[in-house]
């Protein structure tokens, strides 16, 4: 359990993000428009604590998290933009540090084996929206079920505002959408789509345009918008804003030109089915993907990744950061999602597995290296090694 928040947190809005998905994207994008109230601005992600671009040496703890709160405050920060993790919300994070705004992503099957069950888990991402102050808002996917349920439970005196994108979810919407994203487009110097007309908003641009590739991030960009113009940020300054703000590393990271090679945190099955969607509507040769799942966690989305991984022309399953468990078995466990899709390996060295893809590629195909993101250790029961996914392939494209 978390202790009371400190008296400085009061004189801080904080944004919060949860959701299965796109929380680190969406806390960048969102902690660039803020900036345009104040400067500096704290961002605290999975990939570690920011103040404006400079990286704070607080890791991911609880107490850590407190010290880079109060640094922050001390260097003028009077906004902040956060992750909100499931297992963070469940032990009572909403209750140990005031959220103003609340945002909600997706919920996709993850984390199970912290959670137990899906209800738990959406249980506990609805702490964030349950806590909200009078004043505060709460900003929601209209076209995620979820969302549904979330609205019914944000605390009395919070606005709810919701968001999205039809394209990415086809069908009618959870929730009517405040703000929507039409006529999207993707190439591999980024996405834009059309605003469509807002009743709720009035004076927003035309456009909304991301340095990061896919749907998916575009999405993550609308949600950011929706809540840097609630906390008071002018639409089209807010729009330029996240504009200009780079992918985070190991979301979709392109490296090489022909062939290419894709780095995507993608994790989970909702993610990567997304994750190699976005890459086959940029390939114009073969897609392959490389990738594992995690040891010691949700052992029964496993054969769901391999579901997923039926959207690629090849697929090499190796490690991913197996822990105590057997890589190899694993990689079984996953195949048996695959059914009977002709171009599977197991190469069950990960760094072996990259080159290897890399060095079987024609210059037009696409490798998706998914799974472990901006990660630079492997886990085993022996240990840790360093392992970066981009440095393996950017070597190996360099050998191509």
């Amino acid at each position: 359990m978390f202790p009371p928040p400190p008296r400085f947190s009061r004189r801080m809005t904080t944004a919060g993000v949860t959701g299965t998905n796109g929380k680190t994207t969406t806390t960048t994008f969102l902690a660039a428009a803020l900036a345009c109230l104040a400067r500096p601005v704290l961002r605290v992600t999975t990939l570690g604590a920011f103040l404006d671009d400079a990286k704070l040496p607080f890791p991911a703890t609880h107490d850590d998290f407190l010290e880079a709160m109060r640094h922050g405050y001390e260097k003028g920060a009077r906004y902040a933009a956060v992750e909100a993790t499931s297992e963070a919300l469940a032990l009572g994070f909403a209750k140990a540090w005031p959220i103003s705004l609340a945002v909600f992503t997706n919920l996709t099957r993850d984390h199970l084996d912290a959670h137990g069950s899906p209800e738990h888990y959406l249980a506990s991402k609805a702490q964030l929206f349950v806590h909200l102050p009078a004043g505060g808002a709460a900003i929601l996917n209209a076209w995620d079920p979820a969302s549904e349920l979330l609205a019914e439970v944000v605390a009395k005196g919070a606005r709810t505002v919701t968001y999205g994108l039809p394209s990415r979810t086809p069908g009618r919407p959870a929730l009517r959408p405040d703000l929507v994203a039409e006529a999207i487009s993707v190439g591999w110097d980024g996405t834009r789509g059309r605003l469509a007309p807002s009743s709720r908003y009035r004076d927003m641009p035309q456009e909304i345009r991301i340095c990061a590739i896919g749907e998916p991030f575009l999405e993550n960009a609308l949600a950011a918008l929706a809540a840097a113009i609630e906390a008071g940020v002018p639409p089209a300054d807010a729009a330029d804003a996240i504009a200009r703000v780079p992918a985070p590393p190991g979301r979709f990271q392109v490296l090489g030109e022909g062939p290419r090679a894709v780095v995507d945190y993608a994790h989970s099955p909702d993610a990567l089915v997304r994750t190699l969607v976005t890459a086959r509507s940029l390939t114009a040769g073969r897609l392959v993907v490389v990738f594992g799942a995690g040891g010691d966690r949700d052992r029964g989305k496993r054969a769901f990744m391999g579901e997923a991984a039926r959207r690629a022309d090849r697929v090499v399953l190796t490690s991913d950061n197996p822990r105590s468990e057997d890589p190899a078995a694993i990689a079984e466990q996953i195949r048996a999602g695959l059914g009977d899709h002709p171009g599977v390996r197991v190469v069950v060295d990960r760094a072996e597995a990259i080159r290897g893809a890399i060095a079987d590629a024609g210059p037009s195909d696409v490798v998706v290296i998914a799974g472990r993101g901006p990660e630079t250790e492997q886990i085993f029961a022996s240990g840790k090694r360093r392992l970066v996914d981009a440095e393996v392939a950017a070597a190996a494209l360099a050998k191509a």
